[in-house]
C-alpha cells in the first residue's frame, strides 16, 4: 500500500478502532469497507478507506473490499496471490471476491 500518512506518531483513534477490526477478519474471510463503519457504529466507507489507505500496511488490508468485492485497481494483483493463499472465494476472471461465501460479519 502507498506511503500517504506519517507514522512517526500513533495513528489517531479512530484509525486504530479500524485497524483492529481488520486484524479480527479471520483468514479467508473479508468485510466491505461499509461493514467496518457499520460494525464500528461509526463513520463511513469512506473513512474506513482512508485509513486503509494511510495506515492499511500494518495489517491484512486484502481483508477489507468495495461492496462489489474488488480493491483498487493498483492492488488486485498483490490481494488476488493473498486470496488464494488463504484459500478465500475469489473470481479471477472479474477480479474480485464472492461476497456470498466469504463475507464476515464481525462474529468471532
Amino acid at each position: 500500500m502507498p506511503d500517504s500518512i506519517d507514522r512517526s506518531y500513533d495513528p489517531p483513534p479512530y484509525a486504530r478502532k479500524v485497524l483492529d477490526v481488520v486484524r479480527r477478519i479471520p483468514s479467508a474471510k473479508v468485510m466491505t469497507y461499509g461493514d467496518i463503519a457499520e460494525f464500528l457504529e461509526r463513520g463511513t466507507a469512506r473513512q474506513v478507506g482512508a485509513v486503509l489507505a494511510g495506515y492499511g500496511s500494518e495489517v491484512a488490508w486484502w481483508r477489507v473490499v468495495n461492496a462489489a468485492g474488488k480493491l483498487p485497481e493498483h492492488l488486485r494483483g498483490e490481494a488476488a496471490a493473498n486470496y488464494l493463499a488463504e484459500g478465500t472465494p475469489f473470481d479471477l476472471e472479474r477480479e474480485r471476491v464472492q461476497l456470498s461465501s466469504c463475507r464476515w460479519d464481525g462474529s468471532e
